[in-house]
């Protein structure tokens, strides 16, 4: 009995010293996860200054304030699509920059996008997905080219993505895309519009896209889709061809289904 108590007595030590060196090597992996993610963040708040202050001495006539040439927000966003390449994070800033001031995105309003609006051909709906994204709703069978002044189109899409945007919550930084398909004819393709949509992702609101789903799509967008595909390079990726069923029972609940998706 001695021999067994004396045995069992020797296991637990070891056991006990065992799991207090696997304690000790958890809790020194969390410090030095911790470190290294303070590190990291200390060194792209280092870069967005280096930025920042390159752009207030290269690029005075740029705007400041939100979305100008001083906000850190944009410029980390930028850094990141750019891989935190200084140089190359710049030169697309500086180009979104002077883009959304001369669109004059700040100035687009439901009222003066409402020419477009009442095509209903997008918008962008009232509740999250699953995954807790903003969604935009395109239903290209209701764009007809040529019916409206392109530019209204711009600014339709323009201030979608920016209401969309508005409405991320916390711990969400990107979008989904929901093309509506269903009805769609050689009438509707627009590849000039397809060329200023992709240009606005690359160009203006990098990374921003997480997913587009081209819903029940007919023969007909096939070879559209073909040659535009290399045209759109990266994001052709985040492209997943599906049907409006699974629309409904992977990307919404009962209560949040858009309406035209209903069984």
């Amino acid at each position: 009995m001695s021999i067994r108590f004396g045995s069992t007595l020797v296991a637990a030590s070891v056991n006990f010293k065992n799991s207090t060196n696997l304690s000790s090597n958890r809790s020194r992996n969390c410090k030095f996860s911790v470190r290294s993610c303070v590190s990291e963040s200390q060194h792209a708040h280092k870069l967005v200054l280096e930025v920042k202050e390159r752009l207030a001495k290269d690029c005075t006539s740029l705007p400041i304030g939100k979305y100008g040439r001083d906000d850190e927000e944009m410029i980390l966003w930028f850094l990141k699509d750019r891989r935190f390449s200084v140089d190359e994070a710049i030169g697309k800033l500086t180009k979104a920059i002077k883009w959304r001031h001369e669109f004059k995105v700040d100035e687009l309003s439901e009222d003066s996008i409402k020419v477009a609006t009442d095509t209903g051909k997008a918008y962008v709906h009232g509740f999250l997905d699953v995954k807790g994204r903003p969604v935009v709703i395109v239903a290209p069978a209701k764009h007809v080219p040529g019916l409206l002044d392109p530019i209204e189109d711009e600014k339709l899409c323009v201030f979608l993505l920016e209401k969309a945007l508005s409405k991320l919550p916390a711990g969400q930084d990107k979008i989904l895309g929901i093309f509506d398909l269903r009805g769609f004819g050689s009438q509707n393709a627009d590849l000039k519009f397809l060329t200023f949509l992709f240009d606005v992702f690359y160009y203006y609101y990098p990374s921003r896209l997480d997913e587009v789903l081209f819903v029940d799509a007919p023969f007909i967008f096939q070879p559209i889709w073909q040659f535009t595909k290399p045209l759109v390079k990266q994001y052709a990726s985040l492209v997943k061809f599906c049907s409006a069923e699974t629309v409904r029972k992977e990307y919404f609940t009962e209560e949040t289904l858009p309406s035209n998706f209903g069984s």
